[in-house]
């Protein structure tokens, strides 16, 4: 089993994660891919091809935005770049509840192993997204720069910690929810009339449920609060992360609210993978604990 030094740690930038963390901690990062007035963008952590200031502008002016899975020969290609270097891969991917990546890797990592059969490449289906799958890879990113553990031990600490990542989104923006199938038209009418703003969440399957609805502002953050304070693990030790889809006002409320609980809350920018099918305004908070999808 292949040593630290022997493999790279790898995932996908719907992690959502920082650059600069990326950076310190070796870990390497695939670009996702979205489509914006006929034109393909690569979406890097740092925002190098189109910034979020300028992909939320276009959002709130009805551009539209379709995503698409990273390709079986973009795989072939990343991943022969470390294969080649004499480098295992484990490489956590983006939920397979919410994207066709997870089994495009898987086949081409198969193929792959019948050019370096002496090589290994380990894929994990995450059963996380957007900033929950940043937590999971946060973790096991430091374990991986400061316990120098196999690829191997690794693995198995990534499977055992993933179902234990808790996501709670609450989307301002109804009308990216109806678009892609999310909700029907009736209730994104409703919905809308009412100011009612949905509550989702994500199974141990890593899909998308709609699990209730909110209203009003401040009901928002209290109950992402009540979640974590129900389902997290001793919470009050733990690093929380708090995405939003260019609402960075709501982002520091609940940051706020929420510190004098927790050890530390980071918040990140939601990319423009998951910003395509949210649109502006969402807030999610993620953190350690029982999956629970019950309001």
């Amino acid at each position: 089993m292949s040593k630290y030094g022997d493999y790279v740690l790898l995932t996908d930038s719907t992690c959502d994660l920082s650059a600069d963390f990326a950076d310190k901690t070796g870990l390497e990062v695939l670009p996702m891919v979205f489509l914006m007035e006929d034109k393909v963008y690569n979406h890097y952590l740092d925002c190098r091809e189109m910034s979020l200031d300028i992909f939320y502008n276009n959002i709130r002016r009805g551009v539209l935005s379709q995503t698409t899975q990273i390709s079986y020969n973009s795989y072939l290609e990343q991943f022969s770049k470390y294969l080649k270097q004499g480098k295992d891969i484990l490489y956590i991917c983006f939920t397979s509840g919410l994207s066709g990546t997870y089994n495009t890797s898987r086949i081409a990592a198969r193929d792959l192993k019948e050019e370096y059969p002496d090589r290994q490449i380990e894929i994990i289906d995450s059963k996380c997204a957007s900033v929950g799958q940043g937590l999971l890879v946060r973790y096991v990113a430091e374990k991986y720069k400061n316990d120098k553990p196999s690829l191997g031990e690794l693995a198995k600490y990534t499977e055992a910690l993933r179902l234990n990542v808790c996501h709670w989104f609450v989307v301002d923006d109804i009308e990216h929810l109806k678009r892609g199938g999310r909700i029907s038209s009736v209730t994104a009418t409703f919905a809308k009339a009412l100011q009612i703003k949905p509550m989702l969440s994500l199974d141990d399957e890593g899909k998308l449920v709609n699990v209730g609805k909110i209203r009003g502002a401040n009901n928002v953050y209290d109950s992402l609060i009540k979640k974590m304070q129900r389902d997290g693990y001793e919470y009050s030790k733990q690093r929380v992360i708090i995405g939003h889809a260019d609402n960075l006002e709501g982002a520091k409320e609940l940051k706020k609210k929420i510190k004098s609980l927790v050890k530390d809350v980071e918040i990140l920018d939601i990319g423009p993978v998951i910003g395509t099918h949210v649109g502006t305004g969402m807030l999610a908070l993620t953190f350690t604990g029982e999956r629970n999808l019950q309001m």
